[in-house]
């Protein structure tokens, strides 16, 4: 598999680390930055540069997926995930790098490199490549529904609104006291 990875400073070690972890199991890793270390850049290119090349990949018919970092993970999530196609999730255990492939088929991984060690990220990254989508039918029509909105800002309709002046002040309102939540229900 190719693995397009991208970080900045906070996880330049780390990127060097992984990249011969990743080749060593036999994947195709291209790196997408930084080369060198500076305590001053920035990781948005780099990180939407690599977010991009999955996209190409995985439009060509290439098993391709990525992997960005830095010292927290989340903005490094937040620009892969501006381009259209990605579905970058943050992840911070092996339960959140399964589900992240499982239930929502995500292409790139994002991880804070000062969280972690570099055994824990690399077995969430291990774990995210090695998970595959369930293809079940729920997380196809919520992707769906997800790639819908980055097309066109289709939504599906709000159950709560009817339409009318009154439908729609009531969507603004508190869930009733008696409404119970299952967070087992998916």
């Amino acid at each position: 598999m190719r693995i397009h990875i991208a970080t900045d400073h906070a996880g330049l070690e780390f990127s060097t680390q992984l990249q011969h972890h990743l080749a060593a199991q036999g994947h195709q890793v291209i790196d997408h930055g930084p080369i060198e270390y500076d305590a001053l850049d920035d990781y948005p290119a780099f990180c939407i540069r690599a977010a991009q090349a999955v996209v190409r990949d995985q439009a060509a018919g290439l098993e391709s997926l990525g992997v960005v970092f830095g010292g927290s993970g989340n903005g490094e999530q937040i620009a892969a995930n501006k381009v259209a196609g990605i579905r970058a999730a943050l992840v911070w255990s092996i339960a959140t790098a399964e589900l992240a492939r499982e239930h929502n088929d995500a292409n790139v991984i994002a991880i804070g490199a000062r969280q972690h060690t570099f055994d824990e990220a690399s077995a969430f990254i291990d774990r995210f490549i090695a998970t595959p989508f369930s293809r079940e039918e729920r997380h196809e029509r919520r992707i769906a529904q997800i790639a819908a909105f980055e097309a066109d800002g289709s939504l599906a309709p709000d159950p709560r609104a009817t339409g009318t002046a009154t439908g729609a002040a009531q969507a603004d309102v508190l869930a009733d006291e008696t409404s119970s939540f299952d967070p087992e229900a998916g």
